[in-house]
């Protein structure tokens, strides 16, 4: 059913009649009545009692009446709420990513936007490292991943973000007369507490774990934090992270150093309002920190 139809036949009955209503339609006369026709033909009902020039509500008319209401009324609603969302009034932005970046730079972007725009929901999903972002892409379940730019992206739209330099951060009974920075080959006789399951631990410092030296092998931050805090073994992590969240930890650098690119990826299709200005303030500036 066509929504003009159903505003005229409104309009109708508030002006009482054909005539007041064509003129506060800006329609003709014979076009409005056509159009009640029409819609009375759609409906396979009678609208209106006829009696010269005066139409009445048939009974059938009187409950479209309250049906038509609750359609007008929907629609306008509909259309405040994406004017909301095109104004960034309202809305939310989906991003997927994994454990490795949970905290960098995933909290910081994700503070800077709400900074700008305090009404968007931001929803974050975990994904088992970037073929799961690519994953989620792919399925709509997220506009936007944060990944390593260091896999690969078919078909994707990346934007490079940042850079990370991975340190060594060890509690201080195992950090004892090791040289700050760290030849990679020693790092394989430190016992690690890492995540495995992530593979972009794996290709951007595969060679610092050995065949025995990675003792706990752990999915969450927090856990492996607190891990490294009683002792049981060093981690591999952002040299933020260490610093900000690892005040225990002793961090050392690595010889060479070791670092990972990061960025956001996103599908080429259009993208959401809230994802766009997403990305918008991401890329403002590329000190993410």
């Amino acid at each position: 059913m066509d929504l003009h139809l159903v505003i005229y036949f409104l309009a109708v009955v508030d002006h009482g009649g054909v005539t007041k209503a064509a003129r506060a339609l800006y329609i003709s006369q014979p076009s409005l009545s056509q159009s009640i026709r029409t819609l009375e033909r759609r409906l396979n009902t009678t609208l209106f009692d006829r009696v010269g020039r005066r139409l009445t509500l048939t009974d059938e008319g009187s409950k479209f009446e309250l049906a038509a209401r609750r359609i007008v009324a929907d629609v306008e609603r509909a259309k405040q709420q994406m004017s909301a969302i095109r104004n960034l009034e309202s809305g939310t932005v989906d991003i997927a990513t994994f454990s490795a970046f949970s905290i960098h730079p995933t909290v910081e972007l994700v503070r800077r936007f709400r900074s700008s725009h305090p009404s968007i929901t931001v929803r974050i999903s975990e994904t088992k490292g970037p073929s799961g972002v690519l994953s989620a892409l792919r399925r709509g379940e997220a506009e936007i991943g944060i990944t390593d730019l260091a896999a690969d992206h078919p078909a994707m739209t990346t934007i490079p973000l940042c850079e990370q330099e991975l340190v060594l951060a060890i509690p201080s009974h195992l950090a004892t007369d090791l040289p700050d920075p760290l030849p990679r080959t020693r790092v394989r006789d430190i016992p690690l507490v890492v995540d495995l399951v992530s593979p972009a631990a794996l290709v951007n410092a595969g060679d610092l774990f050995g065949a025995h030296n990675v003792v706990v092998d752990c999915a969450h931050p927090t856990a492996i934090w607190e891990f490294v805090r009683r002792g049981t073994g060093g981690t591999v992590v952002p040299r933020l992270v260490a610093e900000q969240q690892m005040p225990d930890a002793i961090v050392i650098a690595m010889d060479p150093p070791v670092v990972r690119r990061v960025g956001l990826v996103t599908r080429a299709d259009e993208l959401t309002p809230a994802a766009a200005a997403f990305i918008s303030v991401a890329t403002r500036s590329t000190n993410v920190g």
